[in-house]
């Protein structure tokens, strides 16, 4: 039996996915604004967050990282995690390290203001995934995140990425 796939959107209506999606991204940000660690880790923002996790993780697992990896593992450009990087770089939580052996690399390295951030940041992730993930069953998640990866799919199939 083949799935049967809905017409093309041709026009606003009611449900919109990109509307949704852009009202949980609001409401993601404000209960991070107001039931977080916000005050203590001011400096950083939500971008320095993610990218603290991913270096702490590769930092377990004794993982050198590169800035390529992380305009891959985020889907950003090389000039935004450039600016990112720098930024970062200014407020003590990265240090860019050369590399034996190529001149041209230099991994990213975490500072110990980064690790101190990273615990708090990790405490606020963990309040959030148990908001977000409650009265869920594990399906619904796993549907959840088959659908995101569809959606990530036709968008970057449009960006030609």
């Amino acid at each position: 039996m083949r799935k049967k796939t809905l017409p093309p959107y041709k026009e606003p209506a009611e449900k919109c996915i990109g509307m949704e999606i852009r009202t949980l991204g609001n409401l993601t940000m404000r209960l991070m604004e107001n039931k977080s660690h916000k005050e203590k880790i001011d400096d950083a923002t939500g971008t320095n967050g993610w990218i603290l996790r991913f270096l702490a993780e590769a930092e377990a697992e004794g993982r050198d990282i590169y800035q390529r990896d992380i305009e891959k593992k985020f889907c950003v450009t090389r000039s935004t995690v450039s600016k990112v990087l720098t930024l970062m770089e200014h407020k003590g939580m990265i240090e860019r390290r050369n590399v034996k052996g190529d001149a041209r690399l230099r991994k990213i390295v975490m500072t110990d203001k980064a690790r101190e951030l990273h615990s708090l940041m990790r405490d606020d992730v963990i309040m959030l995934e148990n908001v977000l993930r409650g009265g869920l069953t594990e399906n619904e998640i796993e549907t959840f995140y088959m659908l995101s990866e569809k959606i990530k799919n036709n968008l970057k199939k449009a960006l030609e990425i």
